[in-house]
């Protein structure tokens, strides 16, 4: 049973739980805030409905706070095996498109009457901490023929959200994996080989694009295209800025017009309209934020994820626990991964992928799943007995008490 005023006290007392809080509400704010400039003059209501799901995110957030560490643990891999069947739901050929619904052609979407939800907000969840909770007590990871069970509980679900297909998402499980083998004490001559044959894949895909013919490629078309587009806009070349790079380059351009301080919101509004910005509340919603508050407003919104991450990483300092410093540094590594990601492509710098800022993009399922990671953070920081330490993860288990 769970002692209500106790675990208030706990919460209440200073923790750097208030930080991950802070950090978390001050990017939905600004979120908000640039959909509100983004739909401005616009018949839908995607800013209200966020404030909705603000606060049915909190609620999730809070109810997070509330469960036994030890709990968690416990549930780390029935919550991957739910979010896998989930993904398995999706992929189905024969499900009927009242259950399943496909947004800019991913089958992304379950439908549960009047409610979507998105699983793979739930499998990233579900695979760092089932990452954790297999690699608390191991040493075997530290040798390359152990690295094999987490490289396949990452492979599963990235598959299944592949098939579906939705690159953008499975592509922060590999750099979240990477964090965690490292804090978990990983040799780092493995992690740097394997490091290397990922830059050299990406590598050989590339060169693939621009010297093989389509028999020959790995990627699906419209991918290649994005590659090219984002490699020529970088080169100044201008080809693909009426199709393929359209995105792209309107974001660009809304990103560098916001100059030092922005329009402000009314003129930033007209502005954004003007571009015809696709995906302006969503994927590309920091260009919004650039042309509303320009570089200033690009900035806070960075310094709002470094807060972010920092407080993560401090509370797995504090930790002697391996399940929470692993689960929690790993939730680092995910959000890190996705906020760079989005706003690599929003500056031009990385291919277009379909991957939402976390926290500041329009989307219910993102926005909760967000939260419960928030809440999570929280609970374990607001845990008693915390203490600093900083030994190597390899743990016996005199430390499988929780402090």
């Amino acid at each position: 049973m769970i002692n209500f005023r106790r675990r208030a006290r706990e919460l209440l007392t200073p923790n750097i739980g208030w930080l991950v809080l802070a950090a978390a509400i001050g990017l939905t704010f600004i979120g908000i805030s640039a959909i509100s400039t983004a739909e401005a003059m616009s018949v839908t209501h995607y800013a209200r409905q966020q404030a909705v799901w603000l606060a049915i995110a909190l609620c999730v957030a809070v109810g997070c706070t509330l469960i036994d560490p030890r709990v968690i643990t416990q549930a780390a891999f029935p919550l991957l095996g739910l979010s896998i069947l989930l993904e398995i739901v999706l992929v189905l050929p024969f499900m009927p498109r009242s259950m399943v619904e496909a947004r800019n052609g991913a089958r992304s979407w379950l439908h549960f009457g009047p409610i979507s939800f998105e699983p793979s907000e739930l499998a990233k969840i579900a695979f760092v901490l089932s990452l954790a909770q297999y690699l608390r007590f191991r040493e075997n990871y530290r040798t390359l023929s152990g690295l094999l069970v987490p490289f396949a509980i990452m492979f599963v679900p990235v598959g299944l959200i592949l098939k579906q297909p939705d690159l953008g998402t499975s592509l922060l499980f590999a750099p979240t994996l990477f964090a965690v083998l490292v804090a978990a004490g990983a040799r780092m001559r493995h992690m740097m080989t394997l490091l290397g044959l990922a830059a050299l894949a990406v590598a050989i895909n590339v060169v693939v694009i621009y010297k093989f013919p389509p028999s020959m490629q790995i990627l699906k078309p419209h991918q290649q295209s994005r590659i090219k587009a984002v490699i020529s806009q970088a080169y100044g070349d201008t080809r693909y800025i009426k199709d393929i790079g359209y995105q792209q380059y309107k974001a660009t351009v809304l990103v560098g017009s916001g100059q030092l301080t922005g329009f402000g919101a009314d003129r930033a509004a007209t502005i954004v309209r003007y571009n015809r910005l696709p995906e302006d509340h969503n994927d590309m919603i920091f260009a919004v934020i650039a042309a509303r508050w320009g570089l200033v407003g690009g900035i806070v919104t960075l310094l709002l994820y470094l807060l972010l991450v920092l407080s993560f990483l401090l509370v797995a300092m504090h930790y002697r626990n391996p399940f929470t410093r692993l689960a929690t540094v790993g939730f680092a590594a995910m959000i890190f991964s996705q906020a760079t990601i989005n706003i690599g492509m929003t500056l031009g710098l990385m291919p277009i992928t379909g991957i939402t800022l976390p926290f500041v993009s329009y989307g219910g399922s993102s926005l909760v799943m967000s939260y419960a990671v928030v809440g999570l953070v929280v609970n374990f920081a607001s845990r008693p007995k915390a203490i600093v330490a900083r030994p190597s993860f390899e743990f016996d288990h005199a430390d499988a008490m929780f402090q």
